[in-house]
């Protein structure tokens, strides 16, 4: 316990020009005495830890001392290496700067953690992208990570159905979802979502914004994406499921709205099949959705739906007569 707070302390005198005790008896949830004594340890193993006398006094490092990351446990190691995406990073422009970072924390690290880079390597890979489905990397997309990273003002182009148009952004975020590129900007006083594929230019600013400090980039885009899902769901149709059907149907239909009207559903009729009415995109969709379950699934209304359904199997009961 007392060597990992040694270790914090170190690294917290080594991020500021110096400390005074209250503030690392604050930082590291101890009395000032309890600082005193640490910092005289410190001192007698070996690392220059200063004390500046007087009202504006404190504690520092002397002579620019820097200590190696020789704390870091293998678990530890591993989760750092583990943090990098390396398809995302390239994609950003990144890729260069994240190698010789890894290079850095490798040559810091003790010699039995060294290999923690190629073992987590070998143990795990994350494939974004959806199958059957290449995607190709927005050519803007590192201007646009730029701009995230330094907090820049963009003035972009935007593709819409109605035409471009040109927005001056806040860029807070970038996320990559099945392949795609978003970015989550502030735009005026709302917060928007923006496809980096349907840029049409993008010029950075010299500006910079102040950030929101109560933005949340994960909690954002989960609201944002929840919402999208339920936007677009804008009809229903309902079908009678057999047990089997209602297994199938969480995979191949939006699961969250699956869930809700399975919720709502009543208990099973006489022959195991439960009655659901299921919200929608649009008829068009719920047919090619629906009619990967087969027979599992009779559509009950609309009515112009069921027939469509009744004509397909007409026609397949010819086609394997």
């Amino acid at each position: 316990m007392r060597a990992a707070r040694l270790i914090k302390m170190v690294l917290l005198l080594q991020s500021r020009p110096s400390m005074t005790a209250a503030q690392l008896a604050e930082e590291l949830e101890v009395s000032e005495r309890t600082v005193t004594r640490d910092a005289q340890a410190l001192s007698e193993a070996g690392v220059p830890v200063y004390a500046d006398r007087g009202r504006a006094g404190g504690y520092r490092l002397v002579g620019g001392y820097r200590t190696r990351l020789t704390g870091l446990a293998r678990h530890e190691a591993e989760a750092l290496f583990l943090s990098g995406l390396p398809s995302a990073l390239r994609e950003m422009g990144l890729d260069d700067a994240a190698s010789a970072a890894r290079l850095k924390v490798s040559a810091a690290l003790l010699p039995s953690l060294r290999d923690a880079s190629r073992t987590v390597a070998q143990r795990f890979h994350l494939d974004a992208p959806g199958w059957y489905h290449e995607p190709a990397t927005p050519e803007l997309l590192p201007a646009v990570a730029e701009a995230v990273w330094d907090d820049r003002l963009v003035r972009a182009r935007y593709s819409r159905p109605s035409g471009e148009v040109e927005r001056e952004l806040a860029p807070y975020g970038l996320v990559l979802k099945a392949g795609v590129w978003y970015l989550c900007a502030r735009a005026g006083e709302d917060f928007r979502v923006y496809r980096i594929d349907r840029f049409a230019a993008v010029a950075v600013s010299e500006t910079r914004f102040v950030r929101d400090e109560d933005f949340d980039l994960p909690r954002f885009w989960e609201d944002r994406a929840a919402q999208f899902a339920r936007s677009i769901l804008r009809t229903e149709v309902t079908v009678r499921l057999s047990e089997a059907g209602v297994r199938r149907l969480p995979h191949a239909m939006d699961r969250a709205a699956v869930d809700e009207a399975l919720a709502g559903a009543a208990a099973p009729d006489a022959e195991g099949r439960r009655t659901v009415v299921l919200p929608v995109e649009s008829a068009e969709v719920a047919y090619g959705q629906l009619l990967s379950l087969g027979p599992e699934v009779e559509v009950l209304a609309p009515a112009a739906l069921r027939e469509r359904f009744a004509d397909t199997a007409e026609r397949l009961r010819d086609l394997y007569r």
